[in-house]
């Protein structure tokens, strides 16, 4: 009885204590905050769980207190011991032990893909200071003093504006594909004799504004040779081993007469502004053919030179497509 009177007393000192520290609310506000919560016995069912001393005894037997276990009998024991380095492995080997740099270390130079070509003088590929689109290179004003290797498939090669000066035999070797060749407006003073004889797909040859003196020889294909403001001199030129000519362009050098023999598939000569003076008959008459041998040529220009054509009117009695006494 006296453990009960004490825990009695127990509970209602620890119910004044929690009362006391509860804040002190307004009835006001007190009811208001019921109205707006509601009855809590409606929502929770609560039944009666009323205490008193009479009861308090059922919620805590006190008698089996001695009987709940002892968890901390249950607790596993832990074992502390020392790691051991894996086997096979000292604690006192390094396992990323440094490599040694060589002494000789070797520079691998990065290989360059065919298309682009061989480095050219100024240390770079070809398709790196010139354009490179397909089967055509285009090195116009790239300030030039040579032919820069050139791709195997180059096609067409456009080199103006430029200060090559001189072709040298090797500059097209192996360029079989090779079909037109524009040098226009370099410094162009000579040309190996082999430089151009062997390519053997070249159609075009295009020179104009440059230096030379001479021509070398040229593969037989060549359809178009235009060598325009140049130093030609009339035996400099030897077209009739051009056997497919259609068009020959010398205006603008240092011709004293007509080149010649022409060749039969010739369409267009121009010879304006050198020295002719005197046009032979035979320079467009082929002697042992018929008098029409040339009814393919029907652009002939002369003017611009000091040769009165009056007087030699036999010398384009062969040419059937130009106005009868009259050369433009």
């Amino acid at each position: 009885m006296k453990l009960l009177a004490f825990l009695s007393l127990l509970a209602l000192v620890l119910q004044e204590a929690c009362t006391a520290s509860l804040p002190k609310q307004e009835p006001e506000r007190r009811e208001e905050g019921l109205r707006g919560e509601g009855d809590l016995s409606t929502v929770l069912p609560l039944g009666n769980y009323g205490l008193s001393l009479d009861s308090y005894d059922e919620v805590i037997d006190l008698s089996s207190y001695e009987q709940l276990p002892d968890y901390g009998d249950q607790l596993p024991e832990v074992q502390v011991t020392s790691l051991a380095p894996p086997t096979g492995i000292s604690s006192t080997q390094n396992t990323m032990s440094p490599r040694a740099p060589s002494s000789n270390p070797t520079v691998t130079r990065p290989t360059m893909p065919g298309l682009l070509g061989s480095p050219t003088s100024q240390a770079l590929p070809t398709c790196l200071v010139c354009v490179c689109l397909g089967s055509s290179v285009y090195c116009d004003d790239a300030n030039l003093h040579i032919i820069p290797p050139l791709p195997q498939t180059t096609t067409y090669l456009y080199a103006r504006f430029n200060h090559i000066s001189h072709i040298r035999a090797g500059d097209f070797r192996g360029l079989t594909k090779l079909k037109r060749i524009d040098l226009s407006s370099n410094c162009i003073s000579s040309i190996d004799a082999d430089a151009l004889s062997l390519l053997p797909e070249l159609q075009e040859l295009i020179l104009p504004e440059n230096q030379l003196a001479a021509l070398p020889k040229l593969p037989p294909g060549i359809e178009v040779l235009d060598a325009r403001l140049n130093r030609l001199q009339s035996s400099g030129i030897q077209p009739e081993t051009l056997e497919k000519l259609q068009s020959l362009y010398l205006a603008n050098n240092l011709l004293d007469s007509v080149p010649g023999p022409l060749p039969l598939s010739l369409r267009s000569l121009h010879l304006q502004n050198n020295m002719i003076e005197r046009v032979q008959r035979d320079a467009f008459c082929d002697p042992e053919a018929h008098r029409h041998t040339r009814r393919w040529l029907e652009d002939v220009r002369l003017d611009g030179n000091p040769v009165n054509l009056g007087l030699f009117p036999s010398a384009y009695f062969c040419l059937p497509r130009l106005p009868t006494g009259r050369f433009s």
